[in-house]
């Protein structure tokens, strides 16, 4: 009887672990929360700023911060009426870039593994954002504009965004 107990008890401690770790892929399985974590790779960011970098709704905003936050895979500050945020474990990037090198091994021939070899710890962050001023480099910028003849590299859409009515503004 004492062993029957004692599988059951390590089973279901077996299964819980498998359990956590799909919980904690799901959380990271959509495209937007994998660019929150790659923006607080490195540094706290206020929700406002995420806000601006990704250009989604603030709903939408606050309900993958939410799942991130459940999963305590980022921790929040309050200063203050702003919330900051910032990873729970850099772990997390690490596993993300583990999960990076298994891309470029799955598509070694592809014009795909020459973007995802860059290492984010590698490359120096170079620019910065002239919106949100996030230092990034050019090859990981989410976007590039040229505009009278400088270029400009941002981290998100929501800082593209803001630049072009910028210039818009400026040029009415």
């Amino acid at each position: 009887m004492f062993l029957n107990i004692f599988y059951i008890t390590n089973m279901s401690s077996y299964l819980q672990l498998f359990q956590s770790h799909a919980d904690l892929l799901k959380a990271l399985a959509h495209p937007r929360r994998l660019e929150i974590i790659h923006l607080l790779r490195d540094q706290e960011l206020p929700v406002t700023d995420i806000h601006t970098m990704l250009d989604l709704p603030q709903a939408n905003i606050s309900q993958h911060l939410m799942i991130l936050r459940d999963t305590k895979i980022v921790l929040t500050r309050r200063e203050g009426k702003q919330v900051f945020y910032s990873l729970g474990d850099s772990k997390i990037i690490e596993a993300s870039d583990l999960i990076r090198e298994y891309l470029i091994d799955l598509n070694h021939d592809s014009e795909l593994a020459d973007h995802l070899s860059l290492s984010m710890k590698e490359l120096a962050p170079i620019v910065t954002d002239p919106i949100c001023k996030m230092r990034l480099s050019p090859k990981t910028a989410a976007y590039h504009l040229h505009h009278q003849g400088e270029d400009h590299y941002f981290c998100a859409s929501g800082c593209l965004q803001k630049f072009k009515q910028k210039i818009k503004t400026k040029e009415s």
